[in-house]
Formats: C-alpha cells, structure tokens, sequence
C-alpha cells in the first residue's frame, strides 16, 4: 500500500489531500474547521482529518507533496525586484522578511509542521493544477488548460493528457495574467480579492460592457490565441503594495469603489465589461488549443476556470465537444494534483479511467452520518430538538417543505472539496418562488441582494429547462434558461439592481437578470440522495428543478459538523433543517430565534467577504 498526502498552503485556500494506490480517500480545505474564510495557514487539521480518514498516523505517510516550487517562486520575485527596481523597493522590503525566514525553506517549515524527519517534495504549480483536472476526469485523452492569478513564472498553460501522462507544451508567463486581470477589477470595484471575483461576475449581467473597448484598446493587447500582453503602467501587483494605478483609475474615471459602499451602474458596467473580455480570452484560448490538438475533450483547473460564465460560454460557443472542470479548480484543488502527479510521474503507476468521473461526485471531505452517538450527544447539548427520519421518508419531507415555501438547510453525508455545496452542505429552496432570491440574500444569507442563485435540476430533465450542451454537476457551468420558460417583461426603465423586481422565466428564483443560470444537474449514481429528493419535488409540482446555495452566511466557510450547521440555523431565518438523518423544525427548537443584535454579533464572527 502507498499513501501520498498533498498540500496546499500559505497563500490562500490551504488544503490537504490523501491518495492511497492511486484511490482519493478524502480531501479537505482548512477553512472548514478552523472557520476562517479562505484559511491560508498551514492545513493541520484537514492533514490530520484525511490521515485519520485512512486510518494512518504521519509517520506511516510514504509521500509528502507540496503544491508549488519555492525556489521557483522565489526567482520570479527576485527577478522582477530586480528588473524593475528601484519601483518596487517597498513591496520588496515588505514581502522578503517572510520568505528568507519561513517561504524559502518549505522543506524544514513542512517538515516542522508535520513532526517528521523526511523528504518533502514540491510540483510545479500549473502541473498540480493540470493533475488534478486531468487524472480524475472520465477522459483516456484530453487536451488541458490552466488558468489562475500565477503560480511560479505561469500564469496559464496548455497541454495534452493521455493515459498517465501529461505534457504541458506552452504557457504564459507573468506579469501578463488573466487571473490578475480579472481581479484588478475585482479590487477596482471593491470587492476582496481571492473571493470576491464570484461578486464581479454575477454583478456583471446588470451593466453594459461600455468599458469594454476601453480595456481592449489600452489595457491589454489580446491575441488570436488567446495570450495577451497587460499595460503594466495601469496595475501595481508586481512591484507594488497595491493592485491598480493612478492611470487606472483615471481610464475608469475615478477611484476604487470603497468596500461596502453603494454599487452604482459604474461598477456594474466594469463587471459586464471585464467579463466580456475574459469570454472572449477564454474562448480564443479554446480555439487555440483544439486547433493545435485536434482533441474533442478539454479539462480545466486553475481559479479562473471558477469563472462558470466564461467556461459556459466555452462550452456552448468553442469547439470541444465536452469540457471537464476540476470541482476544487483553485489552490485547494492543487493539494489534490500534487498527490496525484507524484503518483502517476513520479512513481510511474498506471491510470484507470474511472465513470462519470474519479472525484466521487466531489463528496470527499468529512461525513455527518444518518445517525451517530456524538453528533446526537452535541446537538443535545446545543438543546436541539429533532426527529429521526428513514431516507425515502426524509427525501418527501424535504420535497413537501420547498414545494410549501419553506427554506430547507442539508447537512448529511461527506462535505464537498471545492467552492461549491453540491446537496451534501446546501440550503434549499422552490425555483418557482418570485420572492425566494430575496429572501435568501437578506434573510438567510445576509448578503448583497444583486447575487443570483444556482439551480439544481434532475440531470434527465436539464434540457427541458436550461439550453445546456452537457453535463454540469459540479455547478460550474453557466447555460441560458430554456426560451419556451422565459416571460417577457417590460422594463419601463428600471435598471442595475431594480431589474430584480421582474419575474424573468417560469423558475425566476435561479434565472438572473440575463436569462442565464450556474446549473448543476443532478445524477442517481454521483448524488443518489439529492436525486431522490428532486424526484420527489418532481412528483408533487411537475417541476424538477430548485434552489441550491451554499450552507453558510455571508462571510462563513461553508459548515463542516452538525454544530456548524445547528448554529448557522438558529442565527438565520432557515425553517427546516436536516442534519444526517435528523429532521429539524425552526418551531420546534426550545430557544429563540436570534434576536438582531445578537445575530449582528454572531455574523460578527466571519470577516466579511
């Protein structure tokens, strides 16, 4: 038996990953358990979680991979310090503390980190990216991209992967990035980087993209092929402790957008306008590689391939056949790609192609069981009150609940890795509902009322609701609402968030203001349980699709234990909630609901997002 944990750490999205014979036997993101958002610190607990989850100690670990190669890293901070000099002398003096103490010496830090005494070894960035899309994906052979901020010199790379190899062939090198790009937005409009990006691109669909030409003719030369050289004069990150510039803000015509202050129709046409031109990059980049590879399949990691708008235009648009994005496409993803990368190249063993997939629906993280003593002896404490349900009697209860109005909250079986609550962490809720995005936003999540809901749809009937060309299970995909449910509406010159007000399909909760929906569909053999609750929905309405948003409020990791879950539920406006195979009624519970200022206390917790 051989076991290979992966890494991902001290930047941002720290995870670990445990293979055993080439097998995922659980994979976690730290943020879960320490309850901070985005966590970059060094994974302990997911560590101890995914070798507890095989039943190991550290010391019985064979491989340790770490993500990323330092010295890589290190050189490309170096060399730009250097080349740029004497601009970057704060940045300079403010980054090279942490690195010629801690960064530099990974090795001993790991090795510290862990208590072992031992060989730790490193893969490149993009090659853990490309890993984690291509080994776990049901393809023999596939053409690859990654895509992300930057990891070492690369910011995005192409290759092809057949059997158990994987041959990057080019790539893009820093300081020219799309990643960057999109987040120098992400800042400009105020919004935190590394999370905020998700906020960009839902804000988009509200604006104009008037900005569009402007970015094309000055900030960045675009190519066919999708690579692109960046204006360095408008952004600060690579010499800089800042993102843009003072010529960035006069093209855009003024200052960033504060954090929380109002959203105007600037920042909604900056967001429309920068995702056009990710679109388009995305889909030059597309072109590019089926041309070079003549493949009909192409899997994607990295976090910009999280950008579902522009992967679903890649889908519907550009010449594969079929696309494949690694769920945890971002750096957690990549303690995932480190195992598998040592496994396949490094220890030479074979590739089986597993079907649908090899990430086990994405359900890899740590399990709340139907029933178990110490989640019972917690919830008791937490004077919790509950029912215990068999399966098929709790699949109907959920679907007569949604299908009354009621906001439903899951939290049974293995937690997702990656972004996404796929109906193993999720809040619920009826896709029919005029007021149900609404109420979502202010009353349960607490959260910015522009941001638009996911619907989550038995995979057999995805084509009558959603012009969808595949699969999309792992929500990362975005398809237009099918025309036959759309209502015409009249606008009568309401625009940016008062285009909210206007009912748009037959399912307006998860259609936004485009027309357009991030769709996860549904299989019996990924999520047996979730499929058997949207049958159930399905038999009672005709309808087969609902709600599904991540259990967590604004700010949250997405919960991990039944406390997590209890809590979240009695600070927010949640009717039912199931935890296992409990079945929670808000109404029920000995305690009140939190009043305002004890629930502004609690939300307190998470730093905002």
């Amino acid at each position: 038996m051989t076991s290979i944990l992966g890494i991902s750490a001290f930047y941002h999205d720290s995870a670990a990953a445990l293979i055993v014979d080439g097998q995922i036997m659980g994979a976690a993101q730290e943020e879960r358990f320490t309850r901070i958002k985005g966590d970059p610190s060094f994974p302990h607990h997911a560590v101890s979680w995914c070798i507890g989850r095989a039943d190991l100690n550290i010391q019985e670990i064979d491989h340790i991979v770490f993500y990323e190669r330092p010295l890589v890293h290190f050189e490309r901070l170096m060399m730009t310090y250097l080349l740029t000099s004497p601009r970057g002398l704060r940045s300079f003096l403010h980054t090279m503390p942490e690195w010629l103490t801690r960064k530099l010496w990974l090795e001993r830090e790991i090795s510290a980190e862990l208590d072992v005494k031992r060989k730790i070894h490193f893969v490149d960035h993009h090659r853990s990216h490309a890993a984690s899309a291509f080994y776990p994906s049901s393809f023999d052979q596939a053409a690859i991209l990654t895509i992300d901020g930057v990891g070492e010199w690369s910011t995005a790379t192409w290759g092809v992967g057949s059997g158990q190899s994987i041959d990057l062939r080019e790539e893009l090198r820093f300081p020219n990035s799309l990643g960057l790009l999109y987040s120098a937005f992400t800042y400009y409009c105020g919004f935190k980087i590394n999370s905020g990006e998700y906020k960009l691109m839902g804000l988009a669909p509200y604006g104009r993209p008037i900005y569009a030409d402007r970015i094309l003719h000055n900030v960045i030369h675009l190519m066919d092929d999708g690579t692109m050289l960046l204006n360095q004069k408008y952004f600060g990150y690579a010499t800089e402790l800042k993102t843009t510039s003072v010529a960035f803000h006069d093209l855009f015509d003024g200052p960033p957008r504060q954090p929380e202050s109002q959203i105007t129709q600037r920042e909604m046409d900056l967001a429309s306008s920068i995702q056009v031109v990710m679109n388009e990059a995305l889909l030059r980049m597309g072109q590019f590689i089926h041309k070079k590879t003549g493949l009909h399949q192409l899997v994607l990691a990295g976090g910009v391939a999280l950008n579902c708008v522009a992967t679903g235009k890649l889908s519907s648009e550009g010449p594969f056949k079929q696309i494949w994005t690694q769920p945890a496409a971002g750096d957690a993803g990549g303690a995932l790609g480190a195992a598998l990368s040592f496994w396949h190249r490094e220890l030479r063993q074979p590739r089986s192609v597993g079907s649908p997939d090899g990430m086990q629906g994405a359900f890899l993280g740590p399990d709340i069981p139907s029933a178990s003593s110490q989640d019972d002896a917690v919830l008791h404490a937490l004077c919790a009150v509950w029912e215990l349900l068999d399966e098929s009697d709790l699949q109907r209860r959920i679907a007569v609940d949604i299908a009354d109005g009621k906001v439903v909250a899951v939290a049974r079986g293995r937690m997702e890795f990656g972004p996404r609550s796929l109906g193993s962490r999720s809040i619920l809720g009826d896709a029919r509902s005029e007021s149900m995005q609404s109420r979502m936003n202010l009353k349960v999540k607490f959260r910015e009322s522009f941001r638009p809901f996911a619907p989550m749809v038995l995979a057999e009937d995805a084509n009558a609701y959603f012009d969808c060309r595949q699969e999309s299970p792992y929500m990362l995909l975005v398809y237009p609402v099918a025309e036959r449910l759309r209502k015409t509406v009249e606008q009568d010159g309401l625009f940016g968030i008062d285009l909210l007000k206007l009912p748009r399909s037959e399912i307006p909760a998860v259609t936004h203001v485009d027309y357009s929906a991030r769709l996860q569909t549904i299989d019996a053999e990924r999520n047996p349980f979730m499929h058997g609750v949207l049958t159930e929905f399905k038999n009672r309405t005709g309808c087969s699709v609902i709600v599904n948003t991540s259990f967590n409020v604004r700010g949250e990791p997405i919960v991990n234990t039944a406390e997590d879950a209890y809590r979240c539920f009695m600070a927010t406006e949640i009717d039912i909630l199931v935890i296992g195979n409990r079945y929670l009624e808000r109404t029920r519970q000995p305690h009140t609901p939190m009043d305002e200022n004890a629930r502004a206390k609690w939300l307190q917790r998470f730093e905002l997002d």
